[in-house]
């Protein structure tokens, strides 16, 4: 098996919110989109997006009207993630996370999508000796 790209198909209820906050404050690009379907890329290494509306038929009748929950979309930074807390705040986007580092040097925050998708940004600092 050769994978070429990863996606990841997140359910909501409102397609056009989540598609406008990725696009708007996180850099996606739309591909394709409808009403009711959103796909959405980055020219870096960062996961495709789907977005399907919660309900739509072409999800099988057991996944329909499941939502995305329980799932953090996590975001490694090379490097910039004050930088990054701070413009997403200028821009009016709630931190639902405050910045934060834990002991084995991971530096991280989240903000939250209008559809409540979780969406976490970790740069890697080196750990406190001891």
């Amino acid at each position: 098996m050769r994978i070429a790209t990863s996606t990841v198909s997140l359910t909501v209820d409102d397609v056009v919110a989540s598609k406008r906050f990725f696009t708007e404050h996180l850099g996606y690009q739309e591909t394709a989109a409808t009403e009711d379907f959103a796909s959405l890329a980055r020219e870096d290494a960062a996961v495709d997006i789907v977005l399907l509306r919660r309900g739509i038929e072409i999800l099988p009748a057991d996944q329909r009207d499941q939502r995305a929950s329980g799932l953090i979309l996590a975001f490694t930074l090379a490097e910039g993630l004050d930088a990054e807390e701070k413009r997403l705040r200028a821009e009016g986007v709630e931190i639902t996370m405050p910045l934060r580092e834990e002991p084995w040097g991971e530096r991280l925050f989240q903000v939250t999508d209008p559809n409540g998708v979780i969406v976490q940004f970790v740069e890697w600092a080196t750990p406190a000796e001891g």
